[in-house]
């Protein structure tokens, strides 16, 4: 195959090759007819396959075909299940082939940095080896079918405000230790056909030019050998792009970029060698798409649906039973909330699915009983609690033996594009929990929401089941394990935390409108609030089951090994109650002391068993000297310090159930250790309250002058200003609603179209006026752009003339 494409690309022209180097439109690759090289075709995921029903729009929310909506990332990572991951990925790229769809985009394997980003129901977990383990496990079964997966969004991508521009500033060792290590894992382990790069800047310089990420780490350091290509509009300067191994920019750039290549190929500020290796690669990603296209394929939409309500079964977390559940058959049962017939299954943006099916609570479960009454509870429309729905739903609830309440979060509080504001359900739902809780002692709350909410009712309730965004089959998910059909299993791969407050990164989320600042370091999720021994709402990897499990007979292969050396960890766990169920066993490293900085435990280990009752297993672990290191920064490698580590082995991070102490002896004992007690003291003694961290303390573990977060008064528009930023002039504002407006004109005509627009707006707000090129068509070009920047900038005269002579020149 390498050879056939080294000829192919002998025999091509320098503007083809430069052409192949973006997109033809939306989700199309370009093909060269002259050559045979054929046009493949991309499509949204990564939850559901969403392929446009007619040409791809360019703002990507047209309608699309129907397909299974499995649950979200944030669901499926609480399954803590690799087989279920494999199994979806595979029913995806069962439904790529059948649509003749070459590339699927996801898994995202980002961090859960806060509660508060609006697209953490795309990503796993807060904890990087579980996101690494769960995303690489989803890429293999997408990609046993012959359809390419989409690793994304490489890196640092953690907010959603700002998002096109924003710079991430984030040290050296946290960015190796939790922001790269999942994705280190999925490459190595999976071997995705592509990587897409994020939007944002890390540390100064955009991801879609960083030479040191795209090409230094990911394939000199990794090995990776597949293509990278930007997310949808991240391209910033395409010649850059290029040499720092930015291969396919997306979408269609209409020309502007390609003419931009051949221009520095000719002028050699660009080596043809480089272009050559990213055709290359592009060229292998098309010709092993047509090696594995199926024309023909059919899969069975029914046997996926089936998959979709058992993954949402296993993914739903049972947080609190105080002995109400499981249900007994014939009960007689208030159902209340409309998200109950109403159901809040996905989040909004790029990943929204068009689902073949779709389940509704109160319908599933009226198979489980016939003794069921019904109560809105609250308006979709309105956060304002309604006294006439609450009233008719006390009603109900007074005359049932349990009243179930279906409540959450609406579309309009998480979004692609938007931030959360808060860390509040509307409070037309806590309000109603809180007056049917004291309508009926047995209340129990479903709630549907694509991240930590708070709890203020939790006293007041008899059990919680978090399920998440769970997709097209959640309603007869929860219903099944509500009545005890399936037993819940389901465990947090985030920490819920009692209030935003407590979160690390609360005083420094979201940032804006230059920089954020992950000033919180190393401690994301459990990481800090185990180091800082602050209590939590619910712990990461909490989840109850109908069954209960003991844990024994733990033990290790060695109690002293040198760093290079394997080490074996079992434990032996049996089935103590009265019902089947599974349990999922987490194991945990603590270094007992240690000069650099390191959080209390951290994962390194997870197993998901089935067990009957009585029945009993013996779960084996094997650790490597990556489950013990840190990232040492001064030798720019993993390094173990010699010492005591605790192997922890547990059913929560913070429900230990067994722990061995074992001596690790590093085989470079040579290697200095960074001891930074006297300049950056706080990330050893983390203290009780809110998370603040100085700027000495930053700067220390940062290593560089932090940048200005300001910007200045008269500051020159350039580019890269947004559009939100620009509508403050009288000229920008203008133009603003010019593209507000034809945006609005593409929005389609559907029942979800409010949310939709909104959505837009904002994401309009972020958009770097660079992106206009791309999103107009090429109706605008660069020097009708160049006109507009004099305008806001205050040279009319000199703006009038460059925009005269580009109109003329189209004319």
């Amino acid at each position: 195959m390498k050879e056939f494409i080294k000829n192919i690309i002998a025999s091509m022209t320098l503007e083809e090759k430069a052409s192949l180097c973006s997109g033809l439109d939306m989700f199309r690759l370009k093909g060269i007819a002259r050559l045979g090289i054929p046009s493949i075709l991309l499509s949204d995921g990564p939850h559901g396959l969403r392929k446009p029903v007619f040409d791809p729009d360019h703002l990507g929310i047209g309608q699309s075909i129907p397909s299974t909506c499995f649950p979200t990332a944030s669901a499926m990572a609480s399954s803590w299940d690799r087989n279920l991951l494999y199994e979806i990925g595979y029913a995806l790229g069962e439904e790529c082939l059948h649509e003749d769809v070459a590339v699927i985009l996801g898994p995202g394997a980002n961090i859960k940095r806060s509660p508060l980003c609006g697209r953490n129901f795309e990503y796993f977990s807060e904890d990087p080896y579980l996101t690494g383990e769960l995303a690489a496990s989803m890429i293999e079964g997408i990609q046993a079918t012959g359809v390419g997966a989409s690793l994304k969004h490489f890196a640092v991508n953690n907010q959603e405000y700002r998002r096109m521009t924003i710079d991430a500033i984030v040290d050296e060792r946290t960015l190796r230790e939790i922001y790269l290590a999942g994705f280190e894992m999925a490459v190595k382990q999976s071997r995705p056909r592509t990587v897409m790069c994020s939007y944002n800047k890390v540390n100064g310089v955009y991801a879609s030019e960083h030479e040191r990420l795209l090409t230094d780490i990911l394939r000199k350091e990794w090995g990776y050998e597949g293509l990278v290509m930007t997310d949808w509009g991240a391209c910033d300067d395409r010649v850059a792009g290029l040499k720092a191994g930015q291969d396919l920019e997306m979408p269609s750039s209409f020309g502007v970029n390609d003419a931009k290549i051949v221009k520095a190929v000719r002028d050699g500020t660009l080596s043809e060698a480089v272009l050559d290796e990213a055709v290359e690669r592009v060229l292998e990603l098309v010709y092993d798409a047509v090696e594995n296209r199926l024309p023909d394929y059919c899969y069975e939409k029914r046997t996926h649906h089936v998959m979709a309500r058992q993954a949402a079964a296993e993914s739903m977390v049972l947080l609190k039973n105080d002995g109400i559940l499981p249900l007994k058959k014939g009960m007689k049962i208030a159902v209340i909330g409309a998200f109950a017939i109403h159901p809040r299954y996905q989040g909004n943006g790029s990943s929204q699915v068009n689902p073949c099916r779709l389940e509704k609570a109160y319908c599933e479960l009226c198979t489980y009983t016939s003794e069921i009454t019904f109560a809105r509870g609250y308006d979709l429309r309105s956060d304002v609690p309604d006294e006439r729905l609450i009233t008719e739903a006390c009603n109900i609830a007074r005359g049932a033996e349990v009243a179930i309440i279906f409540a959450g979060l609406p579309d309009s509080y998480e979004t692609e594009g938007m931030d959360r504001e808060h860390m509040r359900m509307p409070e037309s739902h806590n309000e109603l929990i809180r007056r049917v809780a004291e309508a009926n002692p047995g209340t129990v709350v479903v709630l549907a929401n694509g991240a930590p909410v708070e709890m203020p009712w939790l006293g007041n309730v008899k059990a919680v089941l978090e399920g998440y965004l769970g997709g097209e089959a959640a309603g007869g998910a929860a219903a099944d394990l509500l009545f005890g059909m399936v037993n819940p299993s389901g465990k947090l791969a985030e920490t819920f935390a009692l209030q935003l407050d407590d979160y690390p990164s609360a005083n420094y989320f979201p940032s804006g409108p230059r920089t954020v600042e992950y000033r919180e370091g190393l401690y994301v999720g459990y990481r800090y609030f185990d180091t800082a021994k602050k209590a939590v709402l619910f712990p990461f990897g909490h989840g109850l089951s109908y069954t209960s499990f003991e844990y024994s007979d733990m033990e290790v292969s060695a109690s002293q090994i040198k760093d290079d050396e394997e080490l074996k960890v079992g434990v032996l766990v049996k089935n103590t109650g009265d019902v089947a169920g599974a349990e999922v066993i987490q194991l945990y490293v603590r270094d007992v002391e240690s000069t650099i900085f390191r959080p209390e435990k951290e994962l390194k280990g997870f197993d998901k068993v089935f067990l009957q009752p009585g029945e009993m297993t013996r779960v084996e672990f094997t650790l490597d000297r990556r489950s013990f290191a840190y990232y040492n920064v001064e030798t720019a490698d993993w390094h173990v310090e010699s010492g005591d580590f605790e192997i922890l082995i547990g059913s929560s991070s913070a429900d230990i159930r067994a722990r061995e102490t074992i001596w690790v002896e590093s085989t470079r004992p040579g290697v200095s250790v960074p001891d930074l007690r006297s300049t950056a003291g706080i990330y050893y003694n983390l203290p009780p309250g809110n998370l603040v961290v100085d700027d000495e303390s930053f700067k220390a573990i940062y290593g560089e002058t932090l940048p200005s977060n300001i910007v200045l008064e008269g500051e020159p528009y350039t580019i890269n200003s947004t559009l939100g930023e620009v509508k403050e002039t009288f000229f920008g504002r203008i133009f603003f609603e010019l593209v507000h407006n034809s945006a609005r004109n593409t929005l389609p005509e559907a029942e979800d179209g409010e949310m939709q627009k909104i959505m837009t707006e904002k994401m309009l707000e972020d958009l770097p006026l660079r992106n206009v090129l791309t999103f107009s068509e090429g109706k605008i070009n660069e020097q009708m752009l160049e006109g507009l920047l004099l305008l806001i900038n205050r040279k009319p005269a000199q703006g009038l003339v460059r925009l005269s002579t580009a109109l003329l020149k189209i004319g």
